[in-house]
């Protein structure tokens, strides 16, 4: 029986894509870069992490699932198949909160908010 172990996300800028879901979910940061991991970017010809091509955000508590960002180089053209439903106990601030963020308000619906992230990706807030 299979399980999740990562989410992964396309992205044309993975690093600042992978800050806007740390700082957008609760629990969750970017993996940080020991002296391995910034060996193998040095390998790769990249000097700086922002340039980083595969960014990983951890559970602070070690919980699955883990979610990448993945750098594509064309852009988002059509709604995504699969998205993430994130839950609030005060939708009104959270929307506010992620907008801040970058995010964007798509469609206001009865029980959940369609918004997109800085890349396009759909997501909905639901009214808990």
């Amino acid at each position: 029986m299979a399980s999740i172990k990562d989410i992964v996300f396309d992205s044309p800028h993975p690093a600042s894509t992978a800050r806007f879901w740390a700082e957008a979910l609760d629990g969750y940061e970017i993996a940080p870069y020991d002296e391995e991991e910034l060996a193998r970017l040095r390998s790769m010809g990249i000097n700086d992490p922002e340039d980083d091509p595969t960014v990983l955000l951890v559970h602070t508590e070690g919980r699955l699932p883990r979610i990448f960002f993945q750098l594509v180089p064309e852009s988002k053209r059509v709604k995504n198949r699969v998205h993430l439903d994130l839950d609030a106990t005060d939708a009104v601030a959270e929307v506010k909160r992620l907008c801040a963020l970058g995010a964007t308000v798509q469609a206001e619906r009865e029980d959940w908010i369609t918004m997109q992230d800085p890349d396009g990706n759909e997501f909905c807030l639901r009214r808990s």
